[in-house]
């Protein structure tokens, strides 16, 4: 078993370098089909699920570098973006955001139709607790657990169900990266407006240097501690809107800003985002154990039957809209996931678009408490 939290972090990043260059070997075939980041998840989190890693012991240091990693890595993708092409994108990504948050709390409607008999009385407040966290995060999770005061035994359930399922869904939706191209010719989608006419992959083909790298690293990283300083210094707006939340919105204000100077051009910043990327996904991967299936079963159907409804809605939206898979995996990640993953998410689709994982992400820390409660109110209607 693993204690020591340096050898923890030293060991994703050793798997993500194996991983990084059996992808670029050109010798696995594989990889053209799923994604490097993918195995790793799979591997962090059946390295967990065995038992490999004690987190009373290193829960802290990956905590923590996740912290430290999050903003500094959402600043260096931003570096690329040009805000201007985002707003040229139009109201249709919102439109995505309603349409996915809606079809999530449809599908808990339909789930508790469907099995709530099986479910305690008051399983409608702890359901209508994680609808919060499908649509926002956490926090809201919490908020409307404790305006409901939904019973503990049935919310410790439902936590079970959120761990396990996310952590599922978080893989299947960065599975989803390299069938993209086939999806959006299934849905006739039109992704020439994600074509930023070289804004991007122009200025990767300059050389990087050792001045390059260690300015970018050494900013990114006080940046990242700057940020995270001033968002705990700054008020909390009602139980949503806290210091996590705002130090994202802090880094991914001035990342734009920097994207639109020639200080956006510096070489480095994609590569050194990428290896912050792959950390961020190890951390998040190694807290997920697969055992916690066996678990609440009933809840995780519930789950499991939301997922399905989310899925069909999505499917039929994005053929009948001709919508991008970018857009809905974002748009998906950002409720179900929530601000510390939706721009992982975007930055594997296309880094250019890191934004929108953001924005994405803060719509739902606003608006997922009541969403929440919105969902709770219909399914105790239902009996």
């Amino acid at each position: 078993m693993i204690t020591n939290g340096f050898l923890f972090i030293s060991l994703l990043l050793a798997i993500s370098a194996v991983l990084v260059v059996a992808g670029h070997s050109g010798k696995f075939r594989v990889f053209k089909y799923v994604p490097g980041f993918v195995f790793l998840y799979i591997v962090a989190a059946l390295l967990n699920t065995v038992g490999l890693f004690d987190h009373d012991s290193i829960d802290g240091v990956g905590d923590g570098l996740q912290d430290a990693l999050l903003p500094a890595m959402i600043l260096l993708l931003l570096f690329k973006c040009d805000v201007r092409q985002i707003i040229r994108l139009g109201p249709k990504l919102l439109l995505t955001f309603v349409v996915t948050a809606a079809s999530i709390m449809l599908g808990f409607i339909v789930a508790y139709l469907i099995v709530h008999s099986a479910l305690a009385p008051e399983s409608w407040k702890a359901l209508g607790a994680l609808n919060a966290s499908w649509t926002g995060g956490s926090a809201n999770m919490v908020a409307v657990q404790d305006i409901l005061e939904a019973p503990e035994d049935v919310f410790g359930y439902v936590l079970i169900v959120d761990t396990v399922l996310y952590s599922f869904w978080l893989l299947l939706i960065f599975s989803s990266v390299a069938v993209s191209d086939k999806f959006n010719r299934w849905t006739k989608a039109d992704t020439s407006k994600f074509d930023f006419g070289g804004r991007v992959t122009g200025e990767e083909e300059k050389p990087m240097t050792l001045s390059s790298i260690i300015g970018l690293l050494g900013f990114a990283l006080l940046v990242s501690a700057l940020a995270a300083k001033a968002g705990e210094m700054l008020p909390e707006v009602g139980t949503v809107i806290n210091a996590s939340a705002w130090t994202i919105l802090i880094v991914s204000i001035l990342g734009l800003v920097i994207g639109s100077t020639r200080w956006g051009r510096a070489a480095g910043s994609s590569q050194l985002a990428t290896i912050m990327l792959y950390l961020i996904i190890g951390i998040i991967a190694s807290g997920s154990d697969f055992t916690s299936l066996a678990e609440a079963p009933i809840y995780l159907v519930a789950g499991v039957i939301v997922l399905l409804v989310h899925i069909v809605i999505m499917l039929v939206y994005a053929k009948l809209t001709k919508t991008e898979l970018f857009s809905i995996a974002v748009a998906s990640t950002a409720n179900i996931g929530g601000i510390a993953s939706a721009p992982v998410v975007a930055g594997a689709f296309n880094r250019a678009l890191v934004p929108v994982g953001v924005l994405f992400a803060l719509i739902g820390t606003f608006s997922g408490t009541f969403l929440g409660l919105l969902g709770a109110q219909m399914m105790s209607g239902i009996g």
